[in-house]
């Protein structure tokens, strides 16, 4: 692992190699950080240039080692995660400590030459300086090392969390006769069936992974199974054995120590200083006026369900409850837009998906995507090349969609290797995206439901933020800004998938080759925003719940957490939440990292008020306008965190964004 190249050899990578590779690279990372803190006069190229590449190539075999461990996961690879975790943790708080690079680094910002630096170096420069005081250079022995213990825990401690919520999902298995799957998609029957023979098994083998779980909340009429099926998922991270319940309070009191020993009152603060909300109080505002704003069409939204409802299943019928919300409203959208999302599928064959969103990228974006070939960590996983319009090779990715019960849940992108501008010319960027979408059936290809084609072009967004940085400075480059500016670039890849013009590329019959018919892109269009209050009062609660408590909450007080979350999140649940309602210990976007979303949550919402106002120009301007396009890859692909992200939202809008975008977007403001 110690010199795996560009083309990475997934093939050839063990979980033993690991830990060796690390301590080898951690050593000669220390060796380079001692030359880094001597003294002497030096100049950017051999002093900041050189901090800023000091751990890439041990970011990389640890980014390597954690994906591994996501997507391949075994007792093995989990040792290995766990073995390097506590060292690589050590250096980097370490790092940050180091009294005498602390020294060097506020000597080179006296100097002539870094008072000369470009806009884009002399930002890194005074970032840098802001990050090394945020991450406690200025601390003094004792609160130093209670720092580094802090950080090792956190370390530790949140991934015990990802590994039980993996582990949970991983183990639950129910197999069921097809009687039992009244209403569901003949490929889920499919799907699950196939799943069944290869266990040796007869019946259906139900799983918690999403492309099972979502279709069988939605479309099974047998309430029982639908219940069974939601009270499973209930109790992932909080198993005996994987118990998050406990993990969720100690890291909320290991952060809210760290935030306060470093100088800020709460973790949102600390973790929201450089970012665009700025601290934690303006994001519950944030997300509180959204909140109020959206609740009235909320409620009314509910009124009607509970009105459809009484009205096809009587008076007397048990109360709605949380496995019935999904089912019964799949079932008014049906009979308000006669529209069912299922009929959608047939035309979004997955590589039909992402020959259209390529070639939408090309007409927009000026870039080139085609198929390459390189050894991958599964035999699902496929490699490819960008190329830019005058055919510099400017990065290369993976791709691996499909859920396997050795990979963790959801859908994701990450870098791997940071190129760009060089002295010689220009580094090609390398990155991979992740699902777990709905799988090829014995007898047809991977046909996506819609949010899941949504989901492929949000991720390509994030891949080409990562790919077209022409940033010289790593540390600035691709997606490392401000977290509730970096889901902008994913967000509004979504937008065309919602656009007749760019359907055409793609949507088409995967049996007939025929096009998506007009009528039921209408369809599908009206339908979009259905129940559009409560889709974003769910984002609210979330988001709520997360900065609740990291701002809020107490951790030094008697107050439970769990139940705390369970008390905000009833405020944004149709239906009756149980007393013993703990979604936050399965809540791994909050808890499965050190950071992570912990206390960003609500930057998909503020990204969305970003993209659906910056749509707003392709809208008016032409969804295929290459100018446009160039303008958003000048303004904003391409900079990374190369200048203030208000500023660059500026460059390219003209102006501040305009928070009802969001809202007509959804129809919950006149358009």
């Amino acid at each position: 692992m110690l010199n795996i190249g560009f083309r990475i050899p997934f093939d050839q990578i063990r979980p033993e190699h690991a830990e060796s590779a690390v301590d080898t690279l951690l050593a000669q990372a220390e060796a380079k950080l001692e030359h880094l803190a001597a003294a002497g006069e030096r100049g950017f190229s051999d002093f900041m240039h050189d901090l800023d590449t000091l751990t890439e190539q041990l970011g990389t075999v640890t980014t390597v080692v954690h994906h591994l461990d996501a997507v391949v996961n075994s007792p093995e690879w989990t040792a290995a995660k766990l073995a390097i975790l506590p060292k690589v943790s050590e250096f980097h708080t370490k790092l940050g400590l180091h009294p005498g690079l602390w020294a060097a680094l506020k000597a080179y910002a006296e100097t002539e030459d870094a008072r000369a630096l470009d806009p884009v170096r002399a930002r890194h420069l005074k970032l840098t300086i802001e990050i090394f005081r945020r991450e406690g250079a200025d601390l003094q022995d004792e609160g130093r090392e209670r720092l580094l213990a802090l950080n090792t825990r956190l370390a530790r401690v949140t991934s015990d969390f990802g590994k039980n919520v993996l582990d949970a999902t991983a183990a639950f298995e129910l197999y069921v006769g097809e009687e039992r799957l009244g209403g569901v998609p003949q490929r889920v029957l499919d799907a699950t069936r196939q799943d069944a023979r290869e266990r040796g098994r007869d019946g259906h083998r139900l799983t918690l992974h999403q492309p099972v779980t979502t279709p069988l909340m939605t479309y099974a009429d047998d309430r029982e199974l639908r219940r069974e099926i939601w009270q499973a998922q209930q109790q992932v991270g909080k198993q005996p054995g994987r118990d998050n319940r406990p993990l969720v309070g100690e890291i909320l009191k290991l952060r809210r120590e760290k935030a306060k020993l470093l100088g800020f009152a709460n973790f949102a603060d600390y973790v929201l200083q450089d970012r665009m909300a700025g601290s934690g109080e303006a994001a519950l505002t944030f997300e509180r006026e959204l909140e109020a704003r959206t609740r009235p069409a909320y409620e009314r939204e509910n009124e009607e369900l509970e009105a459809f409802y009484r009205q096809q299943a009587g008076t007397d019928a048990p109360a709605l409850e949380a496995w019935d919300v999904t089912y019964w409203a799949e079932k008014q959208r049906q009979a308000e837009y006669d529209f069912d999302e299922e009929a959608l599928r047939p035309y979004f064959p997955m590589d039909r998906v992402l020959s259209g969103l390529f070639e939408i990228t090309r007409r927009v974006f000026g870039v080139s995507v085609s198929e390459a070939q390189a050894p991958g960590w599964h035999p699902e996983v496929r490699y490819y090349d960008i190329h830019d319009g005058d055919g510099t090779h400017v990065a290369s990715f993976y791709t691996d969609w499909f859920p396997r019960d050795t990979k963790r849940a959801g859908a994701w992108m990450n870098g791997l290797v940071t190129g760009g501008p060089r002295q010689n010319g220009v580094e090609p960027h390398l990155g991979l995206m992740c699902g777990n979408m709905t799988p090829p059936g014995p007898n047809a290809p991977a046909l996506l439901s819609i949010r899941e084609v949504e989901t492929v072009f949000h991720e390509f967004g994030h891949l080409l933020h990562h790919a077209l940085s022409r940033v010289p400075v790593r540390s600035l480059s691709g997606t490392r800004v401000a977290w509730d500016f970096v889901e902008l670039p994913s967000q509004i890849m979504e937008n065309w998938v919602m656009e007749r013009d760019a359907l055409d590329l793609f949507a088409r019959h995967h049996q007939t080759g025929e096009a998506l018919p007009q009528d039921l892109f209408e369809k599908m269009v009206a339908a979009r925003n259905y129940r559009a209050a409560n889709t974003a009062m769910r984002q609210y609660s979330f988001g709520l719940t997360d900065l609740t408590l990291h701002v809020e909450y107490d951790p030094q007080g008697s107050a439970d957490p769990i139940a705390l979350a369970r008390e905000t999140m009833t405020r944004f649940a149709p239906y009756p939440l149980p007393a013993d309602y703990s979604m936050v210990a399965a809540f791994s976007h909050l808890f499965s990292n050190p950071v992570g979303y912990g206390a960003g949550y609500y930057s998909y919402k503020w990204a969305e008020v970003l993209d659906a106002d910056a749509f707003s120009r392709f809208a008016t301007e032409g969804i295929f306008n290459a100018e446009t396009g160039r303008a958003f890859v000048d303004s904003v692909l391409s900079r990374g965190n190369g200048e203030d992200p208000a500023a660059l939202y500026r460059e390219f809008m003209g102006r501040d964004p305009d928070a009802d975008a969001l809202l007509r977007r959804s129809g919950l403001l006149p358009a």
